[in-house]
């Protein structure tokens, strides 16, 4: 593996195991699906309302996650639930899925995890694709054109894909982060 490819991964990995991950252990399902505001999207059971922000839900399972097209100025704060399915499918899941052959990810048919032990599963599992992806590539591939799969960025070489991942991954884990913050520090009457 050549030191560029290492650094690439070392960039995420020691904020994953250093940061991030550890930050999510005793994650409970009610801190999990928790609306930091009102109208805060979520991931929620099929039947249950959603914000009036919403005109859309997506999903495939028994529970489905808030959405709008096009997305409401100023956007609504989001649960735990909602930044790590985001995480899941949309970051680094469409990736591994155009780049490195994982399985398919999209929001309309991704089956979202309802609680939190569900939830950090899928991420652990999403982290585990991206990074052994990454970890997969040459020096020469780092500098391929990503293609189609990335519509705008077609052009670009992989490495400014890999570090655009990287650096929305660690923006929403911190996101995350600061979500368990509040959660701690909320008041309970």
């Amino acid at each position: 593996m050549s030191e560029l490819v290492t650094a690439l991964g070392e960039q995420l990995e020691w904020h994953w195991k250093y940061h991030a991950r550890p930050r999510l252990e005793g994650l409970t399902d009610e801190e999990y699906r928790w609306g930091p505001a009102p109208g805060a999207w979520t991931v929620r059971p099929q039947d249950d309302a959603a914000p009036e922000s919403v005109n859309y839900r997506a999903g495939a399972g028994d529970w489905l996650i808030d959405w709008a097209m096009p997305e409401p100025t100023p956007a609504p704060l989001t649960s735990i639930a909602w930044r790590m399915a985001h995480i899941v499918v949309g970051v680094f899941g469409a990736r591994t899925h155009s780049h490195f052959g994982g399985p398919e990810s999209e929001y309309a048919t991704w089956d979202y995890a309802g609680t939190a032990a569900e939830g950090l599963a899928q991420l652990d599992d999403a982290y585990r694709r991206w990074t052994e992806g990454v970890r997969g590539l040459t020096d020469e591939t780092l500098w391929r054109p990503v293609g189609p799969a990335e519509g705008p960025w077609q052009d670009e070489p992989m490495i400014t894909l890999v570090l655009h991942i990287n650096r929305e991954a660690i923006h929403h884990l911190a996101e995350i982060a600061l979500l368990r913050d509040l959660w701690a520090h909320r008041s309970v009457s």
